[in-house]
């Protein structure tokens, strides 16, 4: 009897990109890697969606549908091309109406995907029915999620083969159409027994010859042994990926997963030789990028913390831009309470962030003192449905800090009557933007909100993590050479290692982010500080703006969240020391409100 051949989605330009880089990585470094990929006889890919949508216009000043686009130009028509959908939320982290749900399956179907996996972080199959039903209609291949992960050490409660199969048989019953079924552990933390029951289990519920997928990482150091037990168990694919990135916080590399079943019954059906030339190649294309160690390492304590691999590293960088990665301990061990108290929502996109920012709050703040708007959304039932219900006393807080009710109205039925969102919505920002209102362009503001307006606008910014300054000016065609023009007097400007030349005027410089500049003002009012490092999104007053006690004055943008800067008092804005999109740290002045 000859070997079962194990057919793989390799992941690294989706899920790789996300669980090292954060996602920000530019579509002309990786083509050549993607061609080498496929040239080695890989010939299914996981290629966008998820944070890989989101993260072009945000960081990367690219249109996601050109990325995809040049994607399928790249590997040619007979490649299956995948992405990542997250239900209601399709690719961002707030949920939508239907009309967007529908324009996501519509447009990506346009731009070459066949497949699109879809689940709900909170196992609310509710959640799944109307987008599973759009992602049909237009043609494109449906894989509906279960999502996966094991409870933190010492909790009870969902997640459990039983959870598992109630939630399958509930996707049955609700006549979801698809054509696979997806066991998604983004966290890596459901353990290889625990995979291979359900999976077993599963295969005996669903139709028969229904094809079955499992997707960990190896952020626990499991993943192979659960894609070994998930293949025991009857499933028909897993998830590989290809370094630099796999491993770690990503899925196991393809070499690695070809290695283990050696002697097995199982094979992988590649060249292995050709794969190992086009990791090199990929390695080279994606030299200049920086790696967080990390992304390479197995994490002995994410078992107290279930943080999936494209949020841990996502997270760990932007606690290094903002100065606070010393938190990141007590920020680990603050996410167990956290996951245990918010209802048990499988630690996925959006839920993991929601939990990394609570558990980030309590740390900064003190527990429980600042409810992210996102988690007491959660909790309070405006995602849906958690597996368990959520804590009391953290369901009255959050009540209480937000304003807001109780919630059971299903989530679809919330967004579709809601004036600020969906088609309409959206074509109304491109018309007041005065640009053009194609469909492409509603989706990307949907979804992007102002920073989709300010991609459109040519306004985006560029914001990948490259070892070398030269090799980040590179991406904008910028060299060494400035001309600075001041109340209209040009400088020739010349930066030459530790010294600038202004002029021919050779001067020492020593520059670091953010601007010291200010505290030399010396106001006679009181002092609005940042309570959270972070970049300043939009600010809402002007100097002799009137406000009173509370009213936001500005926001800044930290770890995914928008914070509001309250005015403590009443009074009027003597001073703004800020302006958009600087970048600020814990306890810099703002602003200044006199009495």
């Amino acid at each position: 009897m000859g070997k079962k051949q194990v057919k793989f989605m390799c992941t690294a330009f989706r899920d790789g990109f996300q669980s090292v880089y954060g996602a920000r990585v530019l579509t002309k470094d990786f083509l050549p890697a993607l061609k080498a990929a496929k040239d080695a006889g890989i010939d299914y890919f996981e290629v966008g969606g998820g944070a890989r949508f989101q993260s072009l216009y945000f960081y990367c000043n690219e249109d996601a549908f050109k990325m995809m686009d040049e994607v399928r130009k790249t590997v040619g028509p007979s490649v299956q091309l995948q992405t990542l959908a997250r239900g209601v939320n399709v690719v961002g982290l707030e949920s939508q109406s239907s009309d967007i749900i529908d324009l996501h399956a519509k447009l990506f179907k346009k731009h070459g995907i066949d497949t699109i996996r879809n689940f709900d972080a909170l196992n609310d199959v509710n959640n799944l029915i109307y987008s599973g039903q759009c992602i049909k209609n237009r043609g494109l291949r449906h894989q509906v999620c279960v999502t996966l992960m094991e409870l933190p050490p010492g909790c009870t409660g969902a997640h459990d083969t039983d959870f598992y199969l109630r939630t399958l048989k509930e996707i049955l019953d609700k006549d979801i159409p698809f054509d696979s079924v997806c066991f998604k552990d983004a966290s890596g933390t459901a353990v290889p027994s625990k995979v291979f029951n359900t999976i077993k289990a599963a295969r005996k519920l669903l139709p028969e010859n229904t094809f079955i997928h499992f997707h960990t990482h190896e952020t626990a150091g499991c993943g192979v042994i659960a894609n070994q037990a998930a293949l025991d168990a009857g499933a028909d694919a897993i998830d590989l990926s290809l370094a630099p990135v796999s491993g770690g916080t990503c899925q196991p590399d393809v070499i690695v997963m070809w290695h283990a079943l050696r002697g097995t019954n199982y094979e992988l059906d590649v060249d292995i030789d050709k794969v190992r030339d086009a990791e090199e190649i990929f390695k080279e294309c994606m030299k200049d990028y920086f790696l967080p160690p990390e992304a390479t390492a197995v994490e002995p304590l994410i078992p107290w913390s279930p943080m999936p691999g494209g949020a841990l590293t996502a997270n760990t960088q932007m606690m290094r831009d903002n100065g606070i990665m010393d938190k990141y301990p007590d920020m680990i061990k603050a996410m167990k309470e956290v996951v245990e108290k918010g209802g048990f929502g499988t630690s996925v996109t959006p839920v993991s962030q929601f939990y990394v920012q609570q558990a980030l709050n309590n740390v900064m703040f003190g527990k429980w003192k600042k409810i992210v708007p996102q988690y007491g959304q959660m909790v309070l039932g405006y995602f849906g449905k958690t597996p368990v219900e959520p804590d009391k006393e953290v369901v009255a807080i959050s009540k209480e800090q937000l304003k807001l009710e109780l919630n059971l109205k299903p989530v679809l039925e919330l967004n579709d009557a809601d004036p600020f969102k969906g088609i309409k919505a959206a074509r109304k920002i491109l018309k007041e933007a005065h640009l053009e209102e194609s469909e492409e362009n509603i989706f990307i503001v949907s979804t992007c909100k102002e920073k989709g307006v300010a991609f459109l606008k040519g306004q985006g910014e560029l914001s990948v993590r490259k070892n070398s300054l030269s090799a980040a000016k590179s991406e904008v065609g910028k060299s060494d050479e400035y001309t600075v023009t001041v109340d209209g007097a040009k400088y020739s400007v010349k930066f030459d290692n530790d010294q600038v030349i202004v002029n021919g005027l050779k001067h020492a410089v020593d520059i670091k982010e953010g601007i010291d500049a200010n505290s030399n003002y010396s106001g006679t009012g009181t002092p609005i500080c940042a309570s959270m490092p972070g970049t300043v999104f939009k600010i809402n007053v002007k100097e002799g703006s009137i406000v009173k006690e509370s009213e936001s004055v500005m926001i800044l943008e930290s770890m995914k969240m928008e914070i509001p800067v309250g005015a403590p008092g009443n009074g009027t804005i003597e001073k703004l020391l800020v302006q958009k999109g600087q970048r600020v740290a814990v306890g810099d002045v703002l602003c200044y409100l006199s009495n």
